[in-house]
C-alpha cells in the first residue's frame, strides 16, 4: 500500500490532534509492551506497601511522559517518517515482549548481540503460529493505526511547551525518587533489559559500538617456537549449549554418556563458562586471558608458529579466524557425500585422513559444533539417537512439557558422546602420532528451571546450569603427565585451553602461563 492510499483511507478516519495522539502510542506503549517491567519492580522493591506503590506510579508517570515527549517530537519534525518509525518500533516492541513472555529473557546487549549473530537456519526455529498471532495483535494492528490515523500537527509554540513541560515533569518525580538511585543501579541491566523500546535501541547502540572496536586489529601475542620434531595431533572440540548438568560423567541420573564412561584414560574435569552466549564462551576458550580486548586466538597463533591448523564449523560467532582451512559444514558436504551436513557428524568425517595426510609434524584441529543448540533440539541428531521418547520439537512446545524438553536435549548428549567416543577410538589408532582430545562447551543452557530457557542472561543473574560446563579430555599414552588435583584448582575457566594446547604442540612461547596448564610442564632445553 503506497503513500496515496494511505492518505485517501486516512481521510475516512477523525483526525486528532497531536497532543491526544503521542498520548494514546505512549498509554499503548506502557500497557502493551511493559507490563513485564512493572512485574519485575513489583517482585524485586524492597520498599513497603506504600512505598512500592509510589516507586511504581513514579515509573508509570516518567514512562507516559517520556514516551509522550519523544512520539510529540517524532511526528511534529518528521510527519509520514514518524508514522513509519512507531509502525517498526510497534512490531519490534511485540517481537521483544513475545520473547520476554515466553523465553524469560532480556533484551539486554547480550540478547542484541545474540539476534546479530543468529543465522536465518536458527532464527526459524522460533517461528510459530503464536509468535505470528502476539505480533499481529500487538504489533501489526497498532502499527496500522499510526500509519492511518490523521493528525493535525499543530503551531511550533505547542511544541515548546508540550516538551519543556514534559522534561519538568520527568525531572520533579526523578527528584522524588532520588533514594531509590542505589536500588535502580543495583537492577539496571533487569530494567534497562525489560524496558520498551529504550531496551533495544539503547542495547543496539551498545553493539555497535562495541562492534567498531572489535574491527580493530588483534593483538599479536609474542613470537613462539615449536621445540621438538614429534608427530603430535590435537583435537578440540567447541561445544555448543552443552550443559555439565545433564552429562552422566557428571553425576546425571541418565546414561547420556554410555560410550565415554567406558573410555578409561578420560579426564574429567569441573569448569565453568566465562560467558552465557557462544561470542564471547568460543571468544574465551581460545584467547589466552580474561580480557575485553581482542588478542591473537589460539588457530591463528598455532598456524603462525609454524601449526598445520584446521578449523571446522557448523556453528558461527567465533572471533576473526584466520588461517588456511576454515572449511564449513556445507563445504564439508560436498567432500563426503555420504554425510549428512545436518549433523555434526560431518565435521569429524575423514578426520584420520586429514591427519594422517599432514605435511607438519604439530597438528591442530578445531571443531566447532552445534549439536546441543536450541530452540529445535530434536532436529540435531540423527533419529537413531533418539533414545529418550516422546520428545518436543522445540523450546515453545516443550514450556508445555518440560519432560519432552528434556528428552530431545538428553538425545543431543548420547550424540555428543558418540561423536567424542569415535574420535577417541580413531586416534587411538594413530600409533604413530601423540594425539589428545579436548571437548569443552562455549556455556551450558536452561532447560525450564525457573521459567528459563536456552542460555544468553548476564553472568551475574545467570543460573549455574548457564555457566557450569563439560571439560573433557584424553591424550594417547605417555603424550604428557597430567597436574595432580592438589596442583589445579577445583574449577577450572575455558583459558585452561589456550595454555594446555601449547604444551601439547610443544611450543614455547612468552604467552604461555603454567599456571593455566593442567598438564606439567614440559622442560626443554
Amino acid at each position: 500500500m503506497n503513500t496515496r492510499n494511505l492518505l485517501v483511507l486516512s481521510k475516512l478516519v477523525r483526525s486528532i490532534s497531536l497532543i491526544t495522539f503521542s498520548c494514546i502510542v505512549s498509554i499503548g506503549t506502557l500497557l502493551l509492551y511493559n507490563i513485564p517491567f512493572f512485574r519485575y519492580v513489583a517482585d524485586n522493591t524492597n520498599e513497603n506497601v506504600g512505598g512500592q506503590i509510589f516507586l511504581l506510579a513514579s515509573l508509570v508517570v516518567i514512562m507516559l511522559v517520556l514516551n509522550f515527549m519523544i512520539t510529540y517530537l517524532m511526528m511534529y519534525l518528521f510527519r509520514m517518517v514518524g508514522r513509519i518509525l512507531l509502525a517498526i518500533l510497534s512490531l519490534i516492541n511485540a517481537t521483544a515482549v513475545y520473547f520476554i513472555i515466553t523465553y524469560s529473557v532480556m533484551i539486554d546487549a547480550t540478547t542484541i548481540e545474540n539476534v546479530f549473530n543468529t543465522r536465518y537456519s536458527e532464527a526459524s526455529g522460533f517461528f510459530s503460529w503464536s509468535l505470528w498471532l502476539f505480533i499481529v495483535i500487538f504489533g501489526v494492528l497498532p502499527a496500522i493505526w499510526c500509519l492511518l490515523q490523521p493528525v493535525v500537527i499543530g503551531k511550533a509554540k505547542k511544541l515548546g511547551v508540550c516538551c519543556g513541560s514534559s522534561l519538568a515533569i520527568i525531572l520533579l518525580v526523578a527528584l522524588a525518587n532520588i533514594n531509590q538511585t542505589l536500588w535502580i543501579s543495583q537492577h539496571d541491566t533487569e530494567l534497562g533489559g525489560l524496558l520498551q523500546p529504550w531496551s533495544y535501541l539503547v542495547n543496539t547502540g551498545r553493539v555497535i559500538s562495541f562492534s567498531q572496536d572489535e574491527q580493530a586489529e588483534e593483538i599479536k601475542l609474542p613470537d613462539g617456537k615449536i621445540t621438538d620434531n614429534e608427530k603430535a595431533v590435537v583435537v578440540l572440540i567447541i561445544g555448543e549449549s552443552a550443559r555439565k548438568a545433564n552429562f552422566q560423567l557428571y553425576g546425571y541420573e541418565r546414561n547420556t554418556n554410555p560410550l565415554l564412561s567406558k573410555q578409561p584414560e578420560l579426564k574429567v574435569y569441573q569448569a565453568t563458562s566465562c560467558a552465557t552466549y557462544t561470542t564471547a564462551g568460543s571468544k574465551a576458550i581460545l584467547e589466552p586471558k580474561i580480557t575485553d580486548d581482542l588478542y591473537e586466538i589460539l588457530p591463528n597463533y598455532a598456524f603462525r608458529t609454524g601449526v598445520d591448523v584446521s578449523w571446522r564449523t557448523s556453528n558461527w560467532g567465533e572471533p576473526p579466524v584466520h588461517i588456511d582451512e576454515y572449511i564449513s559444514n556445507t563445504e564439508l558436504a560436498k567432500h563426503y557425500p555420504n554425510e549428512n551436513e545436518d549433523y555434526d557428524g560431518i565435521l569429524f568425517a575423514g578426520l584420520r585422513e586429514r591427519i594422517m595426510s599432514s605435511k607438519k609434524n604439530k597438528v591442530l584441529i578445531i571443531l566447532h559444533t552445534s549439536t546441543s543448540h536450541g530452540p529445535n533440539y530434536a532436529d540435531n541428531y540423527p533419529k537413531d539417537f533418539e533414545v529418550y521418547k516422546p520428545v518436543a520439537k522445540n523450546v515453545e512446545e516443550g514450556e508445555k512439557n518440560i519432560e519432552l524438553l528434556v528428552n530431545a536435549y538428553d538425545n543431543t548428549i548420547r550424540y555428543t558422546d558418540f561423536l567424542l567416543d569415535s574420535l577417541v577410538n580413531t586416534l587411538r589408532t594413530m600409533e604413530d602420532w601423540k594425539s589428545a582430545m579436548i571437548y569443552i562447551s562455549d556455556h551450558g543452557e536452561s532447560l525450564g528451571e525457573n521459567k528459563m530457557f536456552m542460555h544468553g542472561l548476564p553472568m551475574r543473574l545467570a543460573p549455574k546450569v548457564q555457566y557450569e560446563i563439560p571439560f573433557l579430555v584424553w591424550t594417547s599414552k605417555d603424550f604428557r603427565d597430567y597436574k595432580s588435583e592438589d596442583e589445579l584448582p577445583a574449577v577450572l575457566e575455558q583459558h585452561y585451553i589456550f595454555h594446555s594446547v601449547l604444551n601439547l604442540l610443544s611450543i614455547d612461547s612468552p604467552a604461555y602461563n603454567k599456571d593455566y596448564d593442567i598438564f606439567k610442564t614440559v622442560h626443554t632445553e
